[in-house]
């Protein structure tokens, strides 16, 4: 098992100069002590050099089996194409690194279930990458939703769409995984769990095809045990530039969240219920950074992660149901 020096940032490699390191990693990672972007590995080590120049990156490395043999690296960050978050991922577990790979964790469940084993073997942290779950917009949420002021929850409303112009992205592509709900839907589907605390059945999907197998929009309807229910909405190629909300209905209220998914750009929350209707601002941390020092902390054995591989598991188990209720196979199958 790595062990990390308690007086020191934990050291993290990057798998790949994917387009979302600097959002995700670097640029966080300058407000949070904790943390130290110590190298990089891409398929042209060239491209990496470059990438390592304009992002202050210290070490480049020629190839992804050297960054994760580094010696002077104690996590990865994995933000390759959804088809390779598996495999890298439990190379670098076996290398001895904690794993900070991006969502969705997995093509389908069984590689998840591949990844959570060797979570166990090796005793090291994985999470997804899902920061939404550590700003306190999503724990006031949750705290509003158990005071009982919009009443026993009865349907969760959850959509993530936006305008993709180039057709040419990995996120179109079966072979790397690809499709809307892998991309966009990956969040709803994470946040209605999260809220809901329970796991769904899908009732139905339906998929919109950008290619064969590889879905633009996917609607769905959920169902949970208790009779409550949920739907959502991905669309990667949507009429509207933009539209991103989750709104709850309780049997004495509502509430509605805009962009629930990057809550650090909009973090306001409206709330109908037994006390009236009033708007809640929740500031916070910007929710990478906020990741960032969870995943620091769970490494140094401080925190439990509510994103590790048991939740990852459950997440990957409904989109799997989602795509075989939508007639379409499996990512990665």
């Amino acid at each position: 098992m790595n062990v990390v020096n308690a007086h020191s940032p934990i050291r993290i490699g990057v798998l790949g100069a994917a387009a979302i390191v600097p959002m995700a990693l670097t640029s966080p990672a300058r407000s949070v002590p904790d943390v130290q972007i110590t190298a990089i590995a891409a398929r042209d080590p060239q491209r990496a050099q470059r990438y390592a120049r304009k992002h202050h990156i210290p070490r480049v490395h020629q190839s992804y089996n050297d960054l994760l043999n580094d010696p002077d690296i104690d996590a990865i960050y994995n933000p390759l194409p959804n088809s390779l978050h598996a495999e890298w991922t439990i190379r670098a577990l076996r290398a001895g690194k904690h794993v900070l790979c991006e969502k969705p964790i997995a093509s389908n469940t069984g590689e998840a279930e591949e990844m959570a084993r060797a979570t166990r073997e090796t005793g090291l942290i994985l999470s997804e990458a899902f920061a939404y779950r550590y700003h306190p917009l999503t724990a006031r949420v949750k705290e509003i939703l158990s005071s009982g002021e919009i009443g026993k929850i009865r349907h969760i409303e959850a959509q993530f769409c936006f305008l993709l112009p180039s057709t040419n992205n990995i996120r179109f592509k079966y072979e790397l995984a690809g499709g809307a709900l892998m991309d966009c839907g990956c969040y709803p589907v994470s946040l209605i769990r999260h809220l809901a605390e329970a796991e769904p059945t899908v009732e139905k999907a339906e998929a919109s095809l950008f290619a064969p197998q590889v879905d633009h929009k996917m609607t769905a309807h959920l169902s949970f045990a208790d009779g409550r229910t949920a739907h959502l909405v991905c669309d990667m190629l949507s009429p509207k530039l933009f539209s991103s909300f989750v709104r709850i209905e309780g049997d004495s209220g509502k509430l509605r969240v805009i962009n629930p998914y990057h809550p650090h750009w909009f973090h306001w929350l409206t709330v109908q219920g037994v006390k009236g209707t009033r708007r809640e601002y929740v500031q916070g941390e910007n929710a990478y950074a906020l990741q960032l020092r969870a995943f620091a902390q769970a490494i140094r054995g401080g925190l439990k992660l509510n994103t590790g591989p048991a939740d990852a598991i459950g997440h990957m188990r409904v989109i799997d149901a989602l795509y075989e209720k939508a007639g379409l196979s499996l990512r990665g199958k």
